[in-house]
């Protein structure tokens, strides 16, 4: 007889929870077991291919172990803790989750609010838009390029003053913002000695 396949095991599970069914303090239950978790906007506008119907409204979760636990580990926390579906599955980029909680690839399916995302547990939310949000960067650019500022210091305490949700953002894109900047000064810095030597 066949020895019986370990089981995987992960320290990153996605698990689904139903409007219908989940209780309504389902943030303060999962806050309570102290394992870091993100949960998608509530798909609500989610059609069967098939049927043509609308979906269950549901929430895409994920949590963040500590150390791996195997499928069984997490099915039966997530059942227990929130009556939610016994399935679970390891998620092998964080970045292709968030494009699936805001069907941010996907223009063909209705898009979700980032906003709307909800976290606990000491999930850093953040850093988490800005390591897998590309929009960020088009929208932290445009302030930077239009702001008609030179040094990275007053680029960061504007940022931090007026839009300090991108503040981690800047941190964790700083190289670019700073040689963009430099770049940005030497360009001046020539076309004013070129404007100078073609006036003598």
């Amino acid at each position: 007889m066949k020895q019986k396949k370990k089981e995987q095991r992960s320290n990153k599970w996605a698990f689904l929870i139903y409007q219908e069914s989940v209780p309504e303090d389902y943030l303060n239950l999962l806050e309570e077991l102290h394992v870091p978790f993100i949960l998608s906007p509530w798909h609500d506008k989610d059609v069967n291919r098939t049927t043509g119907e609308f979906k269950k409204p549901h929430k895409h979760g994920v949590f963040f172990f500590e150390s791996l636990k195997s499928y069984s580990q997490v099915s039966e926390l997530i059942s227990d803790k929130l009556n939610s579906p016994e399935h679970v599955e390891v998620v092998m980029s964080p970045k292709g989750m968030y494009d699936y909680f805001t069907h941010a690839e996907n223009p063909e399916k209705s898009p979700y609010n980032i906003e709307d995302i909800e976290s606990g547990a000491g999930f850093e939310l953040d850093k988490f838009l800005a390591e897998n949000n590309e929009d960020l960067l088009n929208q932290v650019y445009e302030v930077m390029r239009d702001s008609g500022i030179k040094e990275f210091a007053d680029f960061t305490d504007l940022i931090a003053k007026q839009f300090p949700d991108l503040l981690y953002f800047v941190f964790s894109k700083s190289y670019f913002f700073k040689i963009y900047l430099d770049s940005k000064r030497y360009i001046e810095i020539k076309q004013k000695d070129d404007e100078d030597n073609h006036g003598k």
